[in-house]
């Protein structure tokens, strides 16, 4: 909401500058989020009168003007608007003055006649986007007097930023109220006028949706003069406000709207036929809305109806065929409470947001519509004459609010310090709230526009707001906060990010809902949980696991050319399960480009399945017992068929390393990606290491050179050796695999490198050929394994 702060004055005594107003209101949670001039710099921009009017010598579509600047000083100038005419106050830039788009104003010969200066519109002021008629001025206003001090131009517009619970706040005597209580000064209420009755006419309203239109007050005003033009003070403050100046009568109700916070409209009368009725749609009412555009009214939708048929859409728009125009000489003015609920719901399903709709939706006084009638009944009669007839008023009394229970002792509680009750009960009322002591504390009654105030934490955010958050003193908590002991047997989230930090990765975070047609492809065996209300159709599913995000980081990266990608997450996946919802703690990610950083010493190549197996053997590694873990060749739909692998620990399955298959490869437009999960309760424990005294006796290095077919796994064969050699293998390591000349097709060579030793003596030659013997007899047998000649 924009808010005039000279506007704003008027309210409420006030002293604070607009900028020192905008730290104490955002401090106080109405956040200001911009200040901007209401015009620019008008030095040498005067109040002028016309003198005298004729027409140029020599061009018959212009005029020679003498006009006054005060002081009896008359400055003869040429002019092209229409509206020129003698005695008329206009606004006068003098040489010197800049006006809109820097328009500098001088001495200039128009066609042989000298002009000392310019007459303005509205826009070249800067009041206006546009205007192609002089700007007539009040008669009020003093000759010569600066413009920018008659119009109140040396004014800023503050914008509001509210959230969505304080509607209250919606208007001028509402952001008043607040200036109010936050400074302790006070807020000048307007008396309510008094409009003589000079007719008898009335309009019959009936409501028949009671729940959603709890009030409704109307009444006639006739007699209007066709010809009255709304003043500039008024123009000025809806402009200031962000409303457009349309016709007096529409400005009447607007301006009140922005002034209290009462949305209004204006039917005329003479387009009426019959009563008002206050309904819901059926389904079957259609009408033209004021925006031109046809409305259906869905079923259940609030309408205005007189007896044709709607002729308004409840808090959100009037219809065409009642709307006040031109020759308009007669209005029924509405004011009503409408349910907020009842306009949110209709007013979003049709998409139409309005400035009325806004503050319906955010709730209204319920005691505000009689005097937002009275109000603007007043200001059209002293705008455009005419003659009132009595009001008509229909609905319930507004409820009286009930009291809330505030306990002093819990105030203290929840604020986290204690507060004097007397401060407690300054803050209170300085609220508009009644309050009256009890034993343990108060009780309270907030006002009837306060809709956000409903239990006793509310009435507490208040006390702390106003009492200042910037004050509550900073302590540091009365006894000691050890942290908490971390067992020798985790290992931190923190740890694996560092570990692959070291390795060269960057942590990405992405959103955990993703494009569905993406997550089928990258899974389309899961059941994806689907949002009620995505932000998006591209972000309408819960993710099933992290590859979805993250190859769309990976392609976000590679459009911008980025030739080198090593990228990790840690985050949820979410499933589908038995009727509920598990979720998984998984570390994924996703390598592609070089291997390497380019330099003269490596050769460069493509990141490949094995270097990420190594980095994913590394972050095993930290467990202690990487003999629990084991790599088996696997088929994932989104991994390449012959490079895909399980990661198992113990005879669980906890993840899945491989690289993408060609046609998502194609799909997305990526090069060679490698991708990797892993669910991360598997990392996030490890054994306790023991002491093993380190032999006094000599190891003994043995090489084998085994030939196995091409299925194999090097696992397989490394899990025989172990198990035959016992605890004389102190290392088993593969340091090559060849396949070629000298080894069969379909069948390939590992090399394996065992390190034997004995703690407690030295191990014989003719021991340990025998246990190479038994070595190669168990894999002839098991892995089909043959010794390589």
């Amino acid at each position: 909401m924009k808010v005039s702060y000279q506007w704003l004055r008027e309210c409420v005594s006030l002293r604070l500058d607009p900028q020192a107003l905008a730290r104490r209101l955002t401090l106080a949670g109405i956040e200001i989020g911009t200040i901007e001039p209401v015009a620019p710099a008008l030095a040498h921009v005067v109040v002028g009168k016309i003198r005298a009017v004729s027409t140029h010598p020599r061009a018959t579509n212009l005029k020679v003007c003498d006009v006054e600047a005060g002081q009896r000083k008359i400055v003869r100038l040429v002019c092209g608007a229409p509206n020129v005419a003698v005695d008329a106050k206009v606004v006068l830039a003098l040489p010197g003055a800049v006006v809109a788009k820097g328009k500098r104003i001088e001495v200039v010969d128009i066609q042989g006649v000298e002009s000392g200066g310019m007459l303005c519109s509205a826009a070249e002021i800067g009041l206006a986007e546009e205007a192609d008629r002089l700007l007539e001025l009040d008669a009020s206003v003093r000759v010569g007097a600066a413009i920018a001090e008659e119009l109140l131009l040396d004014d800023v517009v503050l914008d509001v930023e509210l959230t969505p619970n304080r509607g209250d706040c919606l208007s001028i005597f509402g952001i008043a109220r607040e200036v109010a209580a936050v400074t302790g000064s006070r807020c000048k209420i307007p008396t309510e006028p008094k409009i003589p009755i000079r007719t008898r006419e009335r309009v019959r309203v009936k409501i028949a949706a009671k729940k959603e239109c709890l009030r409704y007050v109307g009444r006639v005003v006739r007699g209007l003069n066709l010809n009255a033009v709304t003043p500039l003070w008024m123009r000025e403050r809806l402009r200031r406000g962000g409303v457009r100046s349309l016709r007096p009568v529409v400005d009447v109700t607007n301006y009140v709207m922005l002034e209290l916070g009462q949305p209004m409209h204006a039917f005329d009368v003479n387009k009426l036929r019959g009563g008002i009725r206050v309904h819901l749609a059926t389904g079957t009412e259609s009408f033209k809305l004021l925006d031109g555009r046809d409305l259906r009214a869905p079923t259940g939708s609030l309408l205005i109806a007189d007896d044709r048929g709607g002729i308004a859409l409840a808090g959100v728009m009037g219809g065409g065929d009642t709307a006040v125009g031109a020759e308009t000489d007669a209005v029924f003015l509405e004011s009503a409470f409408f349910a907020p609920e009842a306009i949110a719901r209709h007013a979003r399903a049709l998409g139409i947001q309005t400035e009325s709709s806004q503050r319906f939706e955010r709730g209204v006084d319920p005691q505000l519509q009689r005097r937002a009638l009275e109000r603007a009944t007043d200001l059209l009669l002293k705008i455009a004459g005419g003659q009132a007839g009595p009001i008509t008023e229909a609905g319930n009394r507004p409820r009286a609010e009930k009291p809330i229970r505030l306990r002093a002792a819990r105030v203290d509680r929840v604020i986290g310090y204690a507060i004097p009750r007397a401060q407690v009960e300054r803050v209170i009322a300085a609220l508009s709230m009644v309050v009256k002591r009890s034993k343990d504390g108060w009780l309270v009654t907030p006002p009837s526009y306060r809709f956000d105030i409903r239990i006793e934490e509310d009435l507490i955010e208040e006390v702390a707001r106003l009492t200042g958050y910037e004050n509550v003193p900073a302590r540091l908590p009365a006894e000691p906060i050890a942290p908490p002991a971390i067992s020798e047997s985790q290992r931190t989230p923190a740890r694996l990010r560092a570990l692959l930090v070291d390795r060269d990765y960057q942590e990405v975070i992405t959103y955990s809902f993703v494009d569905p047609a993406i997550e089928r492809l990258v899974e389309p065996n899961a059941s994806a949980l689907m949002l009620a209300n995505p932000i998006s159709t591209d972000m309408a599913a819960m993710r099933t696991t992290l590859w979805p995000g993250t190859l769309r980081t990976l392609q976000y990266n590679v459009n911008r050319q980025c030739q080198r990608i090593r990228i990790f997450e840690i985050g949820r996946r979410f499933a589908s399960e038995g009727g509920g919802t598990r979720e998984t703690m998984v570390i994924a990610g996703a390598v592609s480009g070089s291997a390497h950083e380019e330099q003269w010493g490596l050769t460069k190549r493509a990141a490949d399945f094995y270097d990420v197996k190594g980095d994913i053997e590394a972050l095993l590694a930290g467990n202690g017992d990487m003999g629990a873990f084991r790599f088996e060749a696997a088929h994932h739909p989104a991994l390449h068929p012959g490079q895909t692998a399980a990661i198992y620990f113990n005879d669980d399955q906890i993840g899945w390393l491989g690289a993408l298959h060609p046609s998502l490869q194609t799909r997305l437009d990526l090069g060679e990606v490698v991708l990797f999960e892993i669910e991360l309760a598997a990392l996030t424990t490890k054994r306790i290491p023991t002491h093993v005294d380190v032999s006094r006796f000599p190891g003994i290095r043995r090489d084998l050179a085994i030939v196995v077919a091409e299925q194999i796994a090097a696992a397989s064969v490394m899990d025989a050796v172990r198990n035959v050699a016992g605890k004389l293998l102190v290392n088993v390591q593969l340091f090559d695999v060849y396949r070629g000349e000298g080894v069969d097709s379909g069948r390939k060579s590992l090399a394996l490198g065992l390190t034997l030793q004995d703690s407690s003596r030295t191990l014989k030659e003719a021991e340990v050929d025998s246990l190479m013997m038994q070595i190669v007899s168990t894999l002839r047998d098991e892995v089909g394994g043959e010794l390589r000649r």
